[in-house]
């Protein structure tokens, strides 16, 4: 079902190294992806000493956010790949080239068209691109965000 670890292939050790580091989960034909997406970005995140802040819980948020879109909107989901360095990008793979757009006008109190401005409003940048296979829906917070969050209370 996953690929997780460095690429290449070695085994994690606590912290994020000088270089970054990147982690793959397959999730085509996975059944509870945004719930294995979730899991996965936590405990990357608690690796990474990137745990128990608002900013976590808010990237974890964009997981869920960029996975459910990519089930409902897309050809469902391929692949969630997690960048850790200066920033912690978020990338989700599916299968449609279409590439997202905001809903114009998403209603208060009416469910749909708030994913993308969620996306928005919780990450320091975010977009898309297209590849031979579909398309890569990405977010990014940036490090700094991550370590001096403030403390959920847990």
């Amino acid at each position: 079902m996953a690929t997780i670890g460095p690429e290449t292939g070695d085994p994690f050790s606590a912290g994020l190294p000088t270089g970054g580091q990147r982690r793959r989960l397959a999730l085509r034909g996975v059944r509870g992806a945004v719930a294995k997406g979730r899991d996965f970005t936590g405990e990357a995140l608690r690796d990474w000493g990137w745990d128990g802040t608002e900013t976590a819980e808010d990237a974890l948020l964009l997981v869920s956010e960029l996975l459910t879109n990519a089930s409902l909107h897309a050809d469902g989901c391929h692949e969630l790949v997690l960048t850790a360095g200066e920033t912690l990008r978020i990338e989700v793979y599916d299968g449609a080239t279409t590439l997202p757009s905001r809903h114009p006008a998403p209603q208060r109190g009416i469910p749909g068209g708030h994913g993308l401005y969620i996306v928005e409003r919780l990450s320091d940048r975010w977009g898309s691109h297209a590849h031979e296979h579909g398309k890569a829906v990405w977010a990014e917070i940036e490090a700094s965000r991550l370590k001096s969050g403030r403390p959920t209370g847990r």
